[in-house]
């Protein structure tokens, strides 16, 4: 018999489970973290595992809520319900408590919440499998299973505390710390941050405030980390493009000139920042930046004088063409 069918013919052997609700719980074996920052009441999940796109089924937050992260062999209902729950004015514990007493394979599930008052709850049930468990504490819980050791959980916490900043960086180094401690025991493939207000402005789009995911990688984390890093860079070109939309040429060059800080070799960030230098009528700090720009990809030669049009490039016949040629 193959390992793989004997491995499964096994499981069900020795499960309470029925194939039908194996079939509807991933085996997301995992690490996560729920958090939120008690400075800007931002909410948070993390998450990283040996399992194709973690982040669609483990964690789950809410503005003016809380948070989520249901794995192991997952149960995904329990992170919209949750939320539902929570929403309603019941606590993590209580709504833990109600969704777990519910589920005949309480057993082999691996669960976190915590609301916008820092309340955390934490189950990581017996047949989990070793090495698992969490660390449930006042505005954060950490909960890992299948890990190669048990003090995967005590490193992320130890990070996670001992790292300044923002919530999102300090979630990640959390899963950066529990890779150097081993992580899951079969390795890694894929990871997910989400992070969001925490009041409600009522529109879930600017409620959400990162949501990256990396659904198929082999060094899933360290992704994670340019991404958030890219993230934030974009941050500074969003408003660097409000900026633009209020006349704002030194605002602009601020917010891209900090873009560009951060990644240097970025075409598209030097290119706004020429721009608005244009804009700003300093065309002997923009042109030489064009003609760069340019050389390496004449595409952003085509677009310049589509930008005259719409008033987003304000330069006279002449200027542009000191800029083109």
């Amino acid at each position: 018999m193959p390992r793989l069918v004997l491995l499964f013919a096994l499981f069900f052997s020795l499960s309470p489970l029925s194939s039908q609700t194996f079939y509807n719980n991933p085996l997301v074996h995992t690490y996560s973290i729920v958090a939120i920052d008690t400075a800007t009441g931002e909410i948070g999940a993390a998450v990283q595992s040996h399992w194709f796109s973690v982040g669609s089924i483990v964690i789950w937050a809410e503005s003016g809520v809380g948070a989520v992260a249901t794995q192991s062999l997952v149960n995904t209902s329990f992170g919209p319900r949750g939320l539902a729950l929570m929403k309603q004015g019941i606590s993590p514990a209580a709504a833990g408590k109600l969704m777990l007493d519910e589920d005949e394979g309480r057993g082999y599930r691996q669960l976190a919440l915590i609301d916008t008052e820092g309340n955390t709850f934490a189950h990581t049930g017996k047949d989990c499998i070793p090495a698992a468990g969490h660390v449930n504490r006042k505005n954060y819980s950490i909960q890992a299973n299948l890990m190669l050791k048990n003090t995967v959980w005590g490193a992320m916490e130890k990070a996670f505390l001992e790292t300044e900043g923002p919530l999102a960086e300090r979630m990640v180094a959390a899963m950066v710390a529990a890779e150097e401690e081993g992580g899951d025991i079969r390795g890694k493939q894929s990871a997910a941050l989400l992070v969001v207000r925490g009041e409600t402005t009522g529109n879930i789009w600017e409620d959400r405030l990162i949501d990256l995911r990396i659904e198929d990688h082999s060094e899933p984390v360290k992704e994670m980390q340019r991404l958030l890093k890219v993230h934030r860079a974009y941050g500074h070109m969003n408003a660097g493009d409000v900026a633009i939309e209020h006349s704002d040429v030194d605002g602009a060059l601020r917010e891209y000139g900090a873009a560009q800080e951060m990644f240097p070799d970025n075409l598209e960030m030097q290119y706004w920042t020429a721009v608005s230098l244009a804009n700003a009528k300093r065309l002997d700090e923009a042109i030489p930046m064009f003609k760069k720009i340019f050389k390496k990809d004449n595409n952003w030669k085509i677009l310049t004088p589509r930008l005259i049009d719409n008033n987003l490039l304000n330069v006279s016949k002449d200027e542009l063409d000191k800029i083109l040629n």
